[in-house]
């Protein structure tokens, strides 16, 4: 016989058991570690470092690749956890990795510009890994806002970087596809740097990421009820939390900068961006360069991104299209099946 009341008990009593075995497993969450992959720091300049992931065997990849991540959360994305992990698969390919850490900014670093970073700190690894290798150039993978950074720096130091690979990279900020790229062209940017004293905090930007979808909150609090249970998949929510609210400041004049002259003027495209002394020419670009874009992404829409392959001076370039969003490149399956191995075999082909 049907008994509404026993199956609300028994409902009752199986949500209060997941609850328990959850609430044990979050207590563990300062012993969750994110980017666990074997390096150590070989550079550091101010409170930037540069790491050097181990490997067991030489590499096959002769010329080593510098990671170069964007400013907000931390390079850990890449190397989440030992089964999602673009580092970890790209070392198993016989990459020779390295890794720029920009660290966490305080009220000291307010007056960083993206000159400062770009001919100054991500200069200084370039020419770090160079030298200690006795190399002329290398290989450059630039990150979302990294990508950026990455695609004017090959602009200005052309000499110095091999092959530029880019991923989920904004290029052309004209687009309004996404409503980040919406939103940020009407910020009065003057008025939230100066209001945060020169220092915007990383859950300020982390709002407003969360704004562009408002659901997704909800639904990873339905989707965690039904995984409490579940080790593995609560450990994997566990980590993604942890490397989600791991939130440096930002440097006032590098945020001012960056939407002034990208998000509100789009100068990088238009050939006008100044940093420091040098006009951002892209065309300057002739070296192999391997744009990555994901079809799904509310972050860095696929045109905002795509435009780099016609702007660039390169006769070697190539577009490549991952089904997904902005973090599923990273930590998706498809990600270590399909990208590790496209980017992997794309740089031995030109390893020369």
């Amino acid at each position: 016989m049907h008994n509404p009341f026993l199956e609300l008990t028994q409902k009752f009593s199986e949500t209060q058991q997941k609850i328990t075995k959850g609430t044990q497993l979050f207590n563990q969450m300062d012993t969750i570690d994110v980017g666990t992959s074997d390096k150590e720091m070989v550079w550091q300049e101010d409170l930037v470092r540069l790491f050097h992931y181990k490997r067991a065997t030489p590499a096959t990849i002769e010329t080593p690749i510098l990671i170069s991540y964007a400013l907000i959360n931390r390079f850990d994305m890449m190397d989440l956890q030992p089964d999602r992990s673009l580092v970890r698969k790209l070392l198993s390919l016989g990459a020779d990795i390295y890794v720029l850490d920009t660290g966490y900014p305080t009220r000291n670093d307010r007056y960083l510009t993206m000159d400062d970073y770009i001919n100054g700190y991500l200069n200084g690894a370039v020419d770090y890994i160079r030298h200690s290798r006795g190399l002329e150039s290398i290989n450059l993978l630039g990150v979302c806002q990294g990508g950026t950074f990455s695609t004017i720096y090959t602009a200005i130091h052309t000499e110095k970087i091999k092959n530029l690979i880019t991923l989920v990279t904004p290029i052309d900020f004209s687009k309004e596809d996404g409503l980040l790229f919406k939103w940020a062209k009407s910020l009065d940017i003057d008025a939230i740097v100066e209001g945060f004293g020169g220092l915007i905090p990383g859950t300020f930007l982390d709002t407003g990421f969360q704004m562009l979808k408002p659901m997704l909150k909800v639904r990873k609090q339905r989707n965690l009820l039904n995984m409490l249970d579940d080790e593995d998949k609560l450990m994997n929510f566990m980590r993604m939390e942890k490397w989600i609210n791991d939130l440096p400041d930002q440097a006032g004049e590098t945020y001012r900068q960056f939407v002034k002259d990208l998000y509100q003027q789009n100068k990088l495209v238009k050939g006008t961006l100044q940093i420091g002394k040098h006009t951002v020419n892209l065309k300057n670009i002739v070296q192999p360069i391997l744009t990555i874009y994901a079809s799904e992404d509310h972050l860095v829409p696929p045109s905002a991104t795509k435009p780099l392959n016609d702007a660039v001076g390169s006769k070697d370039k190539q577009l490549y299209e991952f089904p997904g969003g902005h973090i599923g490149v990273f930590t998706g399956a498809r990600s270590q099946k399909e990208l590790g191995p496209t980017i992997a075999k794309w740089l031995t082909d030109r390893d020369k």
